[in-house]
């Protein structure tokens, strides 16, 4: 077996800071696609990361580029997550070489969330519309997936959530109307909320994948507190609804070694399965969490006591 030189990868390696991210392949003009791929971290060692680090390792700010796809690819649980704005004809779904898969989904299941305007999603020959906050769900085995706006100067903006899958399940589409409500916190406490379930073992089947949606109240502004964590799962957050101007302060980390970074509209956060997840913003918003791991039980979760924050 060779030895395979600096020299034949120097176009393939981004060196950020103390972080080194790999994009396979190399974007240029002929190959459009770059995945961004993210190591895991060791919370010994999260404690004594900087800002800029925290960020570069967790934050991923441009998911949503005007005519483009994008994909970060965690090695928390070998989740991809992704976005896609279509605004001239179809964007399709590449097949990234690390995934050493025939396609994309050959081995993974797919959540398809529209954050934007209304749009389509053709998998197989199949259309599917999605209006602003509806879902889809394709499964292992799916071969051919492109997105479409339905109006380009107002484009569709896709968020993609995928996970490894040993099986097919087949594909489900379900609007906010459709989901399973949980109506949850309290205006005292500024965290009253409607927590809607996608994809889960009581709605749209899927192997490991399950995603939903939190909108929040009027004057609410705090997610997911009391916080918590589940070891059995990771969890990325996508915060959207944002004002330009407004902010969301995450916080994440041990409880007992608590951590903080400030999200702008359409951003997400990459949350460990030893890592709390909670938030507050100076305005109101919306997020779409997802997960994947150990188990589908939504309830399963560690909770933190106040007492316990640090």
């Amino acid at each position: 077996m060779g030895v395979l030189s600096c020299k034949s990868v120097s176009r393939q390696i981004t060196v950020i800071s103390d972080t080194i991210r790999f994009t396979l392949p190399y974007k240029n003009a002929f190959n459009p696609l770059i995945m961004d791929i993210r190591f895991a971290a060791n919370p010994a060692d999260f404690k004594h990361y900087t800002t800029d680090r925290l960020r570069q390792d967790f934050l991923m700010e441009s998911l949503f580029v005007v005519g483009d796809l994008n994909l970060v690819y965690s090695h928390y649980d070998r989740v991809i997550t992704g976005g896609v704005v279509p605004t001239i004809g179809q964007i399709g779904l590449s097949n990234p070489a690390p995934l050493r898969a025939d396609y994309f989904l050959e081995r993974r299941e797919l959540g398809i969330i529209n954050v934007g305007n209304s749009g389509q999603v053709i998998a197989d020959g199949v259309t599917y519309s999605l209006a602003n906050k509806e879902c889809l769900y394709l499964g292992k085995g799916t071969k051919d997936v492109a997105f479409l706006s339905e109006d380009e100067a107002n484009p569709a903006k896709f968020y993609l959530l995928s996970s490894p899958a040993h099986t097919a399940y087949p594909a489900a589409t379900m609007t906010l109307a459709e989901a399973s409500p949980i109506e949850t916190g309290a205006a005292e406490t500024a965290n009253c909320r409607t927590i809607y379930k996608f994809i889960h073992k009581d709605g749209i089947k899927s192997c490991q994948l399950v995603m939903g949606m939190t909108l929040f109240k009027p004057g609410s502004i705090w997610n997911t507190m009391p916080c918590h964590f589940h070891d059995r799962r990771m969890e990325v957050y996508l915060y959207f609804d944002l004002d330009a101007n407004a902010r969301v302060f995450h916080f994440m980390g041990e409880p007992h070694e608590t951590r903080h970074l400030i999200v702008a509209n359409e951003q997400a956060i990459i949350s460990p399965p030893w890592s709390i997840h909670t938030g507050t913003a100076t305005a109101s918003y919306s997020f779409i969490w997802g997960m994947a791991g150990e188990n589908q039980d939504y309830a399963d979760m560690d909770f933190v006591t106040m007492d316990q924050l640090k």
